[in-house]
């Protein structure tokens, strides 16, 4: 049953432009969805570059393996995903789905296996059996359309309520170049690399080193700056893919400076997809920004921020709409980096609550409950160490509504 779109959802999903060397086809496999599209098929032309960003856990998915071996290589010609079964934690059986997948994939293309590259998101521990997604291949090749950019992600959401897209121009080298790129993620978002299924795609041409930096670089203050419930998938998995179509030069290192612009359009167009995904949280109804500053580092900064983010305490507060700043100052505390209890400033909908040890004299909660009564939530926190380190994450309220999904997930 479908679920009731996130009030935090965008108007509509976005007019992605056509992509040139980039084609988009969807299916229905029957593995666990009826009436909806849960195979995406993206077919790559030559000279395809590609980079990306995997889980880091232990217990990751056979697709995700695959694609750790297939990244080495730095080409691509096809993409297939599907929704519903995450092929994880299958034994042989998903690797021989895996096999399987890629053989039909690279015949499709008229490719070399190492250029096919896979994802599968749902439910963990379900084999599939090995022709699942491999048969319904070779008829998908006669729909493949330069413009179905919303069909194909619609088509790898599992508990998400709307599609995620983004679109941005540069220039690069005296060339227009476009970026565009879609996402799924709703629920299991903590970061530990990219935390959802992402694909980004570009007409630019960029060798594939290059790729890899830029996108490890940004993913960092994007999609791993991201959280939804400190839960990382299995599955998780970010491509970047560059068809080298709009003919610019070649840069031959990321620190190029006329690389500036399109690191600037691909680093928006990851915030976007990343803040969609917080957006679409399981029962999310507060988008929370949360920014630390004063810290010893960036990374300490990062690590008291995702603290915060991460405490029930406080996400349940925000979702009742209660300025509990005190939760903040617990979590703060708990982090594990260095803070000064007499130095620490809070700031909630930018009124300053707490300073010196204490509640600010005269503090009037009214601004701030009036603030937590909306749907974006802003807070501050000053460590006041006199450190340069700062750090920005996004996250969202935590609600019974998250229950209710994930209670009833397998069923």
């Amino acid at each position: 049953m479908a679920l009731p779109v996130s009030p935090l959802a965008p108007a509509s999903f976005p007019s992605l432009p056509v992509i040139a060397g980039v084609r988009f086809a969807t299916t229905n496999s029957g593995i666990r969805y009826k009436g909806r599209d849960d195979v995406m098929l993206a077919v790559l032309d030559p000279g395809t570059t590609a980079a990306g960003v995997l889980t880091r856990s232990k217990t990751a998915s056979a697709p995700v393996e695959w694609c750790r071996m297939a990244l080495a290589h730095g080409q691509a010609r096809a993409v297939v995903v599907n929704a519903g079964n995450a092929n994880a934690f299958t034994g042989k059986a998903g690797d021989a789905t895996v096999q399987a997948t890629v053989k039909a994939a690279a015949a499709l293309a008229g490719c070399a296996p190492a250029e096919v590259y896979l994802s599968s998101t749902g439910v963990i521990g379900i084999p599939l059996a090995a022709d699942a997604i491999a048969r319904v291949l070779p008829p998908m090749a006669d729909g493949l359309s330069e413009g179905a950019w919303e069909g194909a992600a619609r088509a790898i959401m599992t508990t998400d309520t709307f599609p995620k897209g983004s679109t941005r121009t540069a220039v690069l080298s005296g060339r227009t170049v476009t970026i565009n790129g879609f996402c799924k993620g709703s629920g299991m978002i903590a970061p530990d690399m990219a935390t959802m299924l992402g694909y980004i795609f570009t007409d630019a041409a960029v060798p594939a080193p290059v790729l890899q930096k830029l996108l490890s670089e940004i993913n960092e203050r994007s999609f791993n700056s991201i959280t939804v419930d400190g839960d990382t998938s299995t599955s998780d998995t970010m491509l970047l893919f560059a068809t080298g179509k709009a003919g610019n030069p070649p840069p031959a290192v990321a620190e190029d400076p006329e690389l500036a612009d399109f690191r600037r359009a691909l680093e928006e167009v990851c915030l976007d997809l990343a803040q969609q995904i917080v957006r679409d949280g399981e029962g999310a109804t507060k988008f929370v920004t949360i920014t630390v500053k004063g810290a010893d580092s960036d990374a300490a900064a990062k690590r008291i921020a995702l603290t915060v983010a991460n405490s029930p305490l406080v996400k349940t507060a925000i979702a009742g709409e209660d300025a509990n700043w005190g939760r903040i100052v617990a979590a703060v505390g708990r982090a594990g980096e260095r803070a000064d209890r007499d130095k620490l400033k809070i700031s909630i909908g930018g009124v300053l609550i707490c300073a010196d040890g204490m509640e600010v004299p005269g503090y009037d909660e009214a601004p701030v409950a009036a603030h937590m009564k909306g749907k974006e939530v802003d807070v501050l926190v000053d460590l006041g160490l006199g450190g340069k380190g700062t750090s920005t994450v996004w996250t969202c309220d935590l609600t019974h509504g998250y229950i209710d999904i994930n209670g009833s997930y397998r069923s």
